[in-house]
Parts: structure tokens; sequence; C-alpha cells
């Protein structure tokens, strides 16, 4: 359980937030969310100590093991692997398997009793810590992870160090997931995956059984693994009883309260001032002025949240007209110059007028690629792209937010763009995306995420675009940014070809999906959850496929019931299967566990010598790999087994 008491942070004269008074149950499911800057990422360096409140306190229930994913990783060598990397950085084993190597090379040396008995009581002390911290499993619970998140087996031998910085946030969280935190605080987790591996994430969230603590503007994330909601906004911390769409609702009643409280505290004030104003010369008014200027002191002012302006106004203009095919691709391939082979080949594609389309798949499989290419940024390196008449591409990259002068105001910024462009008329495009007269007048450098990413979009329209190319988009915005972008693409009259790891944002864009995968490039003429549900038709069981398609024919319920008959006795086998594989995959891991426990009991009791030590610690390791592949074989059967009985 962690509990914050009346916290207050302070940055200079002004706080971050004060009088925070909130609590975490023990396996609750927290999402913290708020606006950028607002103070999020403060309450995780409270709970790990890192930061002391300047008032107030924050308490942890005992001595929990945190998992938290670090921001500057760097290899202990040159020569550290991926899976090493990823082994050793997990809390004690290392330190927890060098004692037990350390003492199992004590007894070769033919201690006194004494001393021999010692190191027996510290070598089963040892196995049992290394036992309750899963090190006998660990292995194969950081190379599942690590396969979860996108990594190949053959990165796994890999130095840790020639990966990039988003492969190396991967293999930090790879290591935390594997430790079986008590306690797991991730900070915008998301951001270094794309769409597979939040599928991926998200599934192994829901199975964490330890509480967590979640920072993020992932709707998608937030909704499916989060059951309470913390907002930090306006200098406040609010906790919300209840999952994010509970949240969204009681925070606009919470926001109309405020509001009008806040209208009836300004009458308030408003009235008092004009009394003192009017009657502090007056002597026979003196005292009541005295009175009303007390009162005006007490009144303690009511904040309202910042309510997000990451996005604000946004409304894209028309599309101008174009005809009917965007852009083609003709047997186009792309290959790096010191590439061994090209990272896709003979692709034919067409994208045409008011289509709006992602690209998804794992990162470094080409997506970023493919959008330069469609752009007309990049050229092929075979093949050719041919675009359609009057197409007028307008591409946003991920760091084109960040590749404005930080010095610059909105204002100049627009102006570089604009050409020719009056400077009234120029005035009028900025407020058209939001920017008031002082705002024009803000350096770069000031404005949040959201902001840079509207005056992005302005110096793109500048130039209005009927194609539309945007890669990662919703990167530096919150959950009011996403939600405002979404709405303005959705509602975009021109061609849309988008890459984002953000599942709702994709889901409420995109109408057709082109994954980039091992298979190749596939086009799925549908939605996000359309694309979704035929992923998962492709891993059912033949059968189960010829079953869904079949042509519907009419029968009589006699022919019915009779059909119904045949294909029972027909899946009878099969299912009998099954059903045999899960009780032998059950009852063998039953006995291994059993196994598995007599002997950790005995490593500890001090009944063992020094080759029975050895001969426990090699069973230990042999038990544990049997329980890999036995659960592999439970999961595969089980998995089979409810699709086989869920077929109707």
């Amino acid at each position: 359980m962690i509990e914050f008491r009346d916290v207050a942070v302070r940055y200079g004269p002004n706080p971050l937030f004060e009088h925070a008074s909130f609590k975490i149950n023990a396996s609750e499911r927290v999402g913290i969310v708020g606006p950028n800057g607002s103070g999020k990422s403060t309450l995780f360096r409270l709970i790990l100590g890192d930061l002391q409140p300047d008032t107030g306190d924050v308490f942890l229930e005992g001595t929990p093991r945190i998992g938290f994913v670090r921001q500057h990783l760097e290899a202990d060598s040159p020569e550290q692997t991926l899976l090493q990397y990823c082994l050793e950085g997990i809390p004690g084993f290392e330190a927890t398997e060098r004692a037990i190597a350390h003492l199992e090379e004590a007894l070769t040396q033919n201690p006194s009793e004494a001393e021999k008995t010692r190191i027996l009581r510290e070598l089963g002390e040892a196995h049992t810590r290394f036992e309750q911290m899963g090190g006998y499993s660990i292995e194969a619970r950081v190379k599942e992870s690590l396969g979860g998140l996108g990594y190949a087996t053959e990165a796994f031998d890999r130095p840790f160090n020639t990966f990039s910085g988003g492969w190396k946030m991967r293999a930090e969280l790879s290591r935390v997931l594997a430790s079986k935190p008590e306690i797991l605080l991730l900070d915008e987790p998301s951001n270094y995956l794309d769409l597979p591996a939040i599928e991926w994430l998200q599934r192994f969230l829901r199975a964490f059984d330890g509480t967590l603590v979640l920072i993020s503007h992932d709707r998608y994330l937030l909704r499916a693994i989060t059951n309470r909601i913390v907002e930090v906004d306006g200098g406040t911390v609010t906790r919300y009883n209840g999952p994010l769409d509970y949240y969204l609702t009681e925070r606009e009643l919470r926001y109309e309260q405020l509001l009008q409280a806040k209208a009836n505290q300004d009458r308030k004030r408003e009235q008092l001032e004009r009394f003192v104003e009017r009657f502090k010369a007056k002597a026979s008014k003196a005292t009541q002025a005295q009175s009303r200027e007390k009162q005006l002191e007490k009144l303690e002012e009511i904040k309202l949240p910042a309510r997000s302006r990451s996005a604000g106004y946004l409304r894209l203009p028309l599309a101008p007209h174009a005809g009917a095919e965007i852009v083609r691709l003709e047997q186009a391939a792309y290959q790096y110059p010191e590439g061994e082979s090209p990272i896709f080949a003979n692709l034919d594609l067409r994208v045409m007028n008011g289509d709006k389309i992602a690209i998804v798949g794992y990162n470094g499989m080409g997506k970023t690629t493919l959008l330069r290419l469609l752009a007309g940024v990049r050229q092929p390196t075979a093949g050719k792209v041919v675009f359609g008449y009057h197409v007028a591409p307008g591409y946003q990259s991920q760091d084109l937010a960040e590749t404005m002068n930080p010095e610059e105001t909105v204002f100049n910024i627009a102006k570089a763009a604009a050409g020719a462009l009056p400077e009234k008329e120029l005035r009028n495009r900025l407020g058209g995306f939001g920017f008031d007269v002082d705002d024009c007048a803000k350096q770069v450098k000031v404005l949040s995420g959201g902001e840079k990413i509207r005056l992005a979009f302005v110096r793109l329209f500048l130039n209005p675009p009927n194609f539309l190319l945007l890669d990662e988009p919703t990167t530096h915005l919150d959950l009011e940014g996403r939600e405002t972008l979404q709405r303005a693409i959705h509602d975009y009259t021109g061609t849309v070809v988008l890459v984002s790891h953000d599942v709702e944002f994709v889901r409420g864009t995109a109408q057709n999906i082109l994954e980039i995968s091992t298979r190749g490039i596939r086009r799925f003429p549908g939605g996000y959850d359309y694309y979704m549900e035929k992923i998962a038709a492709e891993t059912q069981p033949e059968e189960t496929t010829m079953a869904t398609t079949a042509e519907p024919q009419k029968l009589s319920s006699k022919d019915l019931r009779r059909q119904r008959a045949q294909e029972r006795a027909a899946r009878a086998p099969e299912l009998k299967r099954l059903k045999k594989a899960v009780e032998t995959a059950e009852a063998t891991i039953a006995k291994l566990e059993e196994e598995q426990a007599v002997i950790t009991e005995s490593l500890g009791d001090g009944s063992l010598d020094a080759a029975g030590l050895a001969h426990a610690g090699k069973r230990l390791k042999e038990i544990e790999y049997d329980l890999s592949k036995w659960t592999l074989q439970w999961e595969e059967a089980a998995l089979a087994l409810e699709v086989f009985e869920d077929t109707p």
C-alpha cells in the first residue's frame, strides 16, 4: 500500500501540487493522468524515494520490491549481450547466483565441521532466496517477454550497446517485468513500443497480480488494464474510484461544479472589493469596510484544472481537389546501401482519394520508410512511385515538431513557411489553429508538446495538402490532445496515411490497415478491430476457419439435429485428445511442483551434504526446464481446447 499525506512539491515560488492526499491499495491498477508538465512523473520519484516532498509524507507499507524502468541505460561491458543485460539487471539475481557459486566452491575446500555447518546453512538460505525470486525460471520469463516485445531469438546474443535507444528501453522493460516486482511503476511504456508490442504488453499486464501504477496518455492501455485513476492537474491531485470512462464522466461533472463555484466566488469577491473601494474612506463605514477586507483575505481561491490545451482548436481545412488515384507503387523496393536484403520488394500498392490508412508492424520493419516513399521524400531503389492528378502531399515526420528553433516565436516560425502570404492572412491562419495574439509572441521553447504539434500543422497547411502523411503524430499529446487530433483526422476531407502506436487513435481514424511483418506487406480493407479479428482467425484450427466460412444451407430441424450429431461425433476424437493433453500436462506440472517444493525444503533444513546440495541444485534446474516445457504444452493445449469447445 502507498499513501500520500498532505504532500506538496515546489519548484521555485510556485507549487507543482499541494495538499496531495490519496492511497494506492495493494493489487490496485492505477492510471496516472494529466497534462504534460503537471507533475505525474514527480509522483513516481516520491514513491521511489528519489525526491523528498517539501511538506507532507509518502508512506510505503513494508519494503516491497519495486519495478521501475530507468531512463539512462548502458551495458556493464561492451561484450554484455541483450540476454545477459536483462538477467543481470534483475535485483538480487546476480548477487544470489554468485553467493551460491562461492558457497559451493567453499565446500570443496575441506572446511572444518563447524565451518561446513555454517556454509551449508547459508547455502540452503541462498537456494531458498533464489527459488523465491523465481531464479530457476527467470531466463525463460525474460526470453518470453523479449519475444513479446518484438525481439527476434537471434538478437538475444547481440551486444546490448548495439541496440538503439528505443530497443534498449524495451530490454529494460523486459527485465523489470521478468523480475516479478510487488509494485510495478510504468512511465509512458507505449512510447517505446509499436502496436504488436502494445497488444502483448496489455495482455501481460492484465495477468500481473501485483500493484500496478501506470503513467500514460494511451487510452487503450488505460482502458484495458487500470481500474482506478489519479489525475494530476492545476496543482491538485485527485483520485477517482473507477476506470478511465468513469473518470472522464466524473471529471466533466466536477469541472462544471468548479466553474459554477468559481463564478459565484468571483461575484462575491467583486461585491466585496466594490464595497471596500467605495466606503473605506468614510468614517461611518470604515469598520464594515475593514470587515469586508478581512473576508476578502480569507477567501481561498478556487483553482480550476488546467484543462489541456495540447491540441486546442484543431480543425483541418478542406482538402484541395485531386484525382481518383492518389499514389501508386509498381514493383517498388527499398534497400539501404549497407543493407544485405531489401526492406521490401516487388510491392504493388494503390492509395485512392479519400482513403485513411494506418501502417502497423514491429519497429524496424520499414513503416517509416514506406511512408516516406508514399510522400515522395525518398525514392525506391527499384520499381517506381506514380502520383495522381493534382496530388499535393503533406508529410509530417515524427520529429518535425522538434526541428523548430526553440528561440523563435510562433509567428516567426509560421512566417518563414508562409512565403509571400500577407501578415493579416497569416495571423488569420494561426488563429484558425488556436493561436491568439499573445500565443503568436511565445517562443517555441515555452510551448507544450501539443502546441508544437499545432504549430507544425500550421506550417503544413500554409500550402494546403490533399494527401496527409503522418509519422507518430500523437507522441507529444496528452489525453485531450489525442482526442482532438483524432476528431480532426476523422473529419478531414483529404487522404491520410499514418503510422501510430496509439491503438485508440488508429481505431478512430483508419479505415484500412497496412501490415508490415515477416509475411510481407498485406492490406486489410477494414478498421483496426477487423484487422485484429483476421489476425486472430489465422491462428485458429483449420476446421474452425472452415466452419465459419462455409456457406449456410437451409436445413429442416431434423436434418439440423442429425448434422450436429455427426459434427459432434467427428469432433469427439480431437476433443478427447485435447482434454487428455491438458490433463496430462496439469498432472505433470503438479508432480514437478511437488518435487520442487520437497527439494527446496531440504535445501534449507541442513540435511544435505555437499554432494547432495550439488545434486539438488542440478535437479532444480532440470525441474524448472521441464516446468517451462510442460507449461507451454499446457497453454497450447488449453487454448486449442477453448477454441474447439467454443466452436458451434
